[in-house]
């Protein structure tokens, strides 16, 4: 597979298939370096398998995809210091017992660390300090996230947060990476009509930065490319012409077990992405 040029994601009849049946298939699109792309799909469609797979974080075994230039599941090591994950429960959560500020200050510790050039660790501490404070402060303004505003400031525990509050919260934590790309899983969940809008919104913001952005959604809204595990009633999985989409196509009789093999798929394949 040859990747479109300059796309940033692309995929062409990427698929998985375990041995208790397959989790998603025929994917097939291309997405431009910040462009906000929504995976939409029921709960347990293999979406989140997808953005896992898309991100190197899950092998696949059928068809080809590439992110940055680089092909899945091949280069997937190097996929995942360019793409990073919001929330994607059993994989990247928040831990309830953290406070904000912890868990800001983890993360820029370990992008210093381990995410910095080595001409960078051998800067004095205090310019460290300044760059990674830098660092997190440009990342909050991006998700839309003021710590001074939270009930306790930094002090608040992410159990305390809204769900959109730790939404912006586990985007901004991602940012600190500076990635090429950003997947965020169950965007719409569990919020209003009046939230939905703001979340996407704020992924909207991060594409125009430039950061691609893959976000799985149960309703994508009518401002981003689609790609569904899941084609509606009567369609092909295509939404519109004039738009490179995917789906995967309904499933065969013998996979007529698909919802709760995929969640078996699923907890196994999370299991190694935790690992990955």
């Amino acid at each position: 597979m040859e990747s479109p040029h300059g796309a940033a994601v692309s995929a062409e009849d990427f698929g998985l298939e375990g041995p208790r049946g397959r989790v998603f298939r025929n994917v097939t699109f291309s997405a431009e370096p910040g462009e906000l792309v929504a995976i939409e799909g029921p709960s347990g469609s293999g979406r989140t398998c997808l953005l896992l797979a898309l991100t190197g974080r899950m092998r696949t075994t059928e068809g080809n995809a590439e992110t940055g230039g680089l092909r899945l599941p091949k280069q997937a090591a190097a996929v995942r210091r360019i793409a990073a994950l919001g929330p994607v429960p059993g994989v990247s959560e928040l831990d309830p017992a953290f406070t904000v500020a912890e868990h800001l200050g983890e993360r820029a510790l370990l992008q210093g660390r381990y995410g910095s050039p080595l001409r960078a660790l051998l800067r004095p501490r205090a310019e460290r300090r300044a760059a990674a404070e830098a660092r997190v402060d440009e990342a909050l303004e991006a998700a839309g996230l003021d710590p001074a505003t939270l009930p306790k400031s930094g002090r608040t525990s992410v159990r305390d947060l809204e769900r959109l509050e730790a939404l912006r919260l586990s985007v901004a934590l991602a940012l600190i990476g500076k990635p090429r790309l950003l997947a965020v899983d169950d965007t719409d969940l569990k919020l209003s009509d009046a939230e939905r809008e703001q979340a996407w919104a704020l992924l909207r913001s991060v594409a125009d930065a430039g950061t691609t952005v893959l976000a799985v959604c149960s309703e994508a809204p009518g401002i981003t490319q689609v790609v569904r595990t899941a084609p509606a009633a009567g369609e092909a999985g295509v939404e519109e012409p004039a738009v490179e989409e995917a789906a995967t196509e309904e499933p065969a009789a013998e996979d007529a077990t698909q919802e709760p093999t995929t969640e078996e798929e699923t907890a196994d394949a999370f299991a190694e992405a935790r690992r990955a």
